[in-house]
């Protein structure tokens, strides 16, 4: 396939949070390489914005305001599509309290947003891949001797806090987790149906949600994390979309069920 693997023109993605950070810089990356793609989020002035540099740079845009914790605005939406080749579940939040501090409400927000908002879009997803393969009633079709393209790729994002505790990210880390064991649940369902799942574990990663420390300490934060990198830097968004990227075209067709971390090398699991 050669370069030619990253070309997804013709494709449609769907990428939630994409009002800002990573999911911005994922949706941008992916109209670049050719797909058409519908920007989701709950921010509109943010994602108008996504939306601009899409186009400016002859990109397809298309823009859905939604909150991913209400399954209707997430189904209409994914609905509205007409077919996805590509789903990127970015949409996340952060919550900081320790173990002993945390509310039902902490919990039941970052719940709601980091691990039901990722379920929501991945199962209205995998239910419309599926339904354009037209088989749904006879069962997945077989795969054809050295056919390279899946039918479709679902990606998620989870993060490297399910690598290491961390105080004070409970909540975070825990939804976090639920969607890693998403995501190889999901993987093992759907691939006979030709869809790949694969999840995304990001390092520590310039955005305007981790960016949210005062100035002095968000640089003491980040001086330690260059410390622990064997890189010795931080990411930054589009070190992330490439990861997405990959995941999403025609390069990635025998990988699903795995967990991608672009971390600089902080965290080296099995």
């Amino acid at each position: 396939m050669g370069l030619s693997a990253y070309d997804l023109s013709g494709r449609t993605a769907f990428v939630t949070g994409a009002a800002g950070g990573i999911g911005r810089a994922s949706a941008v990356l992916l109209a670049a390489a050719g797909a058409v793609v519908h920007c989701a989020d709950i921010d509109e002035k943010g994602l108008a914005e996504t939306a601009s540099l899409i186009r400016g740079t002859g990109g397809t845009a298309v823009t859905h305001t939604l909150d991913v914790t209400d399954r209707s605005q997430v189904r209409s939406a994914v609905a509205s599509t007409g077919g996805l080749d590509i789903v990127a579940a970015i949409a996340g939040i952060m919550h900081t309290s320790t173990v002993l501090d945390t509310r039902d409400e902490d919990l039941d927000r970052v719940l709601a947003v980091n691990f039901k908002g990722v379920l929501y879009t991945c199962q209205e997803a995998a239910r419309a891949m599926i339904a354009s393969t037209g088989r749904q009633d006879d069962g997945p079709r077989p795969r054809d001797i050295g056919e390279s393209r899946s039918r479709g790729s679902i990606i998620t994002m989870a993060s490297g806090a399910v690598d290491a505790a961390q105080a004070g990210l409970l909540c975070y880390s825990v939804a976090k987790a639920a969607v890693v064991q998403l995501t190889r649940t999901l993987a093992t369902e759907l691939g006979p149906h030709a869809v790949r799942v694969n999840a995304v574990a990001p390092g520590w990663v310039r955005t305007p949600m981790t960016n949210r420390h005062e100035a002095g300490t968000q640089q003491q934060i980040e001086a330690g994390l260059i410390r622990m990198s064997p890189l010795r830097r931080v990411g930054e968004p589009e070190d992330i979309a490439h990861s997405v990227l990959h995941l999403a075209s025609d390069a990635s067709s025998f990988t699903t069920g795995q967990i991608f971390r672009p971390n600089g090398g902080v965290a080296m699991p099995w």
